[in-house]
């Protein structure tokens, strides 16, 4: 809901369970007002502005409160150098509009041609506020050059301390959760890399250090946005928190010509009084509501032949892969890289999507026919905005890839990155995916990208800066239209693992991979800090090799299946090499696996315990499943039991496979009887209904 106080000249925006209230000064300055817990319009109106009481010529007196700051002492979210030099931009207010709940704010510059709107959208069953920003040039004359363009700055009440949460990582490490103290001054946040990034990602939460997984209060924002991005935390001088984000980085520019129009993705916000684990359900709830394309439709158990074929990739080996991925209850089969061109090895083929013919003589449809025969859909890997210079398509268009004139082109994975900005390119790439998805009927896309930016820029182009953005909504239409023209196809979103996860890739997708390191026991802290934000739905997670090929570590077959088992079940094993044993095994998991998958991924979802002994919970309905997994202890160490969540402590639980009923009052005070032998990897997996 939203309301407006014309006297007060102030704005509040209801959710089901925060407020969010912005107030127009007497000079036309759009400021931050509240953010927390609900207000009426007139406690909104009562709330008092910030004064700093070391407040003196050396601080700006609006410092943390403008809802776009354009000036002052803090970071700005909006910068822009005007004909003649000018910087700076005084706003006048025009006007708002509200559309059900959506919010706009119209303003102007006093004397230069730039407009403004100041979008804001509320929904009626979550507390997450989208918000963005609309920039306008309404003259005729000469272009704006823009600096920075956020989408929204955001600020939380003066609190006793601040903490910052956020995932890091690397390549096979992603999403590694840290949490610590903000400093003072600028902490910024980023990718450079023209992905969300491996060793970063594009959300943050603010608390006072006091919350936890069950209490206490959490603000967070995410930026829907798949290239490079920056966000800048501000803890100033007066102890005041403010943040302030958007896609690009420093040094990125772009002009702004007459008539033209910019708008900035979204950057949402969540306030929540339910600690992290609150937020963490709030947004996955948002996400499958209003992120995802399909959000109600359960995912299928993939089997990729990735680990099993390398560059090695036939037919018949795909046709033999296969009959094993039924075997074992695979409903959906990928093939992997080195289905086309001359691609034996990383060093050539990509931009040539046409099966090799020694690998395929008559073409995909066999192997299709075959697959679809085994009662499974069919999936292909594929990497559309990269190019091998050993390719028939770089040697015919060299100038298609990203590049600057009279410098290197640097080699990463000895490939290339396509300008997907430049019609031509995009126009390319969805004629060859088109055909492919639509001659074959393919069902299922893994869409990879394996090489950051390097050298962004576009020879003859006037606006160099633009390559940033204009590579991702090129991206983004590509994926739209193929959406649209073949409602069947669902996409996976890849990028050397969970190197492009975010809310503006996972509007046009189904799920994530979310990392390359498939290794069970370090998955355990990578799907942890992935669903922070993102829900189990989306969380592609294999069960692969052992040892592992990238650790070495090996482990039991039961541990890798339950750690995979809380999210969206895949197999990327060798099963050739499995043994007979083995892969009947693997049957029984994938089948208890496809009994739980409504309870996994449409579930809501707590988090249990901390290491040694930690797992996840999923509710829905009347049933409760508990995945828990034990790292390896020494002897003797009894590490805390897990205590499950959302149990009514008057009813009594019936545990599915021993039959022993509980009662959720000793469940919730005394946790759950694990069987876990030993000191090493164990886990288990409890199934749990409510008795009537």
């Amino acid at each position: 809901m939203i309301e407006f106080d014309p006297t007060h000249r102030i704005w509040l925006l209801s959710t089901p369970a925060s407020a969010y209230a912005l107030r127009l000064d007497e000079d036309d300055t759009l400021c931050h007002a509240h953010w927390g817990r609900p207000l009426t319009l007139e406690q909104a109106a009562a709330v008092p502005r910030f004064r700093n009481p070391a407040e003196s010529t050396f601080e700006h007196p609006r410092e943390g409160e403008a809802e776009l700051p354009v000036s002052g002492f803090g970071p700005s979210a909006l910068q822009i150098r005007f004909p003649g030099g000018a910087r700076e931009i005084e706003w006048r207010y025009d006007g708002h509009v509200v559309d059900g709940g959506h919010l706009t704010i119209h303003l102007h510059d006093r004397h230069y041609p730039l407009a403004a709107e100041l979008h804001y959208r509320v929904r009626e069953d979550s507390d997450v506020l989208e918000r963005w920003t609309v920039l306008r040039h309404t003259g005729t004359d000469a272009p704006m050059e823009l600096l920075r363009a956020d989408s929204a700055s955001w600020s939380v009440p003066r609190l006793p301390d601040y903490r910052l949460s956020q995932v890091t990582g690397a390549w096979s490490s992603e999403f590694r959760l840290r949490r610590e103290p903000v400093p003072g001054g600028e902490t910024v946040l980023t990718s450079r890399r023209g992905v969300s990034g491996h060793h970063a990602n594009p959300w943050i939460m603010i608390d006072d250090g006091g919350a936890g997984e069950h209490h206490g209060e959490v603000w967070s924002t995410a930026l829907a946005w798949s290239g490079s991005w920056r966000v800048t935390v501000h803890r100033s001088s007066a102890e005041r928190l403010c943040w302030t984000g958007g896609f690009g980085h420093e040094g990125v520019t772009w002009w702004l010509g007459p008539g033209e129009s910019l708008e900035t993705p979204v950057f949402a916000g969540l306030y929540s009084a339910g600690g992290f684990g609150g937020t963490s359900r709030a947004w996955h709830a948002y996400i499958t509501r209003h992120v995802l394309p399909a959000g109600s439709e359960l995912r299928p158990v993939i089997y990729n032949s990735w680990e099993a074929t390398g560059w090695a990739v036939t037919e018949e080996g795909q046709k033999r892969l296969a009959a094993l991925a039924a075997e074992v209850g695979a409903e959906l089969f990928v093939m992997d890289d080195g289905w086309f061109g001359a691609r034996d090895s990383d060093g050539a083929g990509l931009g040539d999507w046409a099966p090799n013919p020694g690998k395929f003589p008559a073409g995909l449809d066999p192997l299709i026919a075959e697959v679809r025969r085994l009662g499974m859909r069919f999936g292909i890997w594929v990497e559309p905005e990269m190019v091998n210079p050993d390719s028939d398509l770089y040697r015919a268009h060299p100038d298609w890839v990203l590049h600057q004139p009279d410098r290197h082109r640097t080699l990463l994975r000895n490939q290339l990155v396509l300008d997907f900005g430049r019609p031509e390119v995009a126009a390319w790439a969805h004629g060859w995916l088109d055909r492919l998805v639509d001659g074959h009927e393919i069902d299922f896309l893994k869409w990879d990208m394996n090489r950051a930016f390097t050298e962004a820029g576009r020879p003859g182009s006037g606006d160099p800066g633009r390559v940033w953005i204009d590579h991702v909504r090129g991206v983004y239409d590509i994926m739209d239209r193929l959406r649209a023209d073949h409602p069947r196809l669902r996409i996976e979103t890849c990028a050397g693992g969970g190197g492009r996860v975010d809310l503006g890739v996972l509007r046009r997708t189904d799920e994530a991979w979310t990392s390359d390191n498939t290794d069970a026991a370090d998955r355990i802290a990578i799907q942890h800090g992935y669903g922070q934000l993102y829900p189990a739905r989306t969380m592609a997670a294999w069960v692969t090799d052992s040892p592992h090929f990238l650790t070495g570590r090996d482990l039991p077959l039961r541990f890798r299946f339950h750690v995979a088992m809380a999210g969206v079940l895949g197999i990327g094993g060798d099963l050739l090499s499995w043994s007979a044993a083995e892969r009947e095994e693997a049957a029984e998991f994938v089948a208890l696996y496809k009994e739980i998958r409504p309870v996994v991924q449409h579930g809501v979802q707590y988090r249990l315990g901390d290491p040694p002994l930690t797992g996840v919970q999923y509710v829905a309905d009347e049933r409760v499943v508990v995945l828990a997994w034990r790292l390896p202890t020494s002897f003797g160490v009894s590490p805390v039991p897990l205590r499950p969540r959302a149990l009514d402590p008057d009813a009594r639980y019936r545990d599915d496979d021993t039959g022993i009923v509980h009662h959720g009052a000793v469940l919730l005070a005394h946790g759950l009887p694990l069987d876990l032998p030993g000191t090493g990897y164990a886990s288990a997996l409890v199934r749990l209904t409510r008795l009537p």
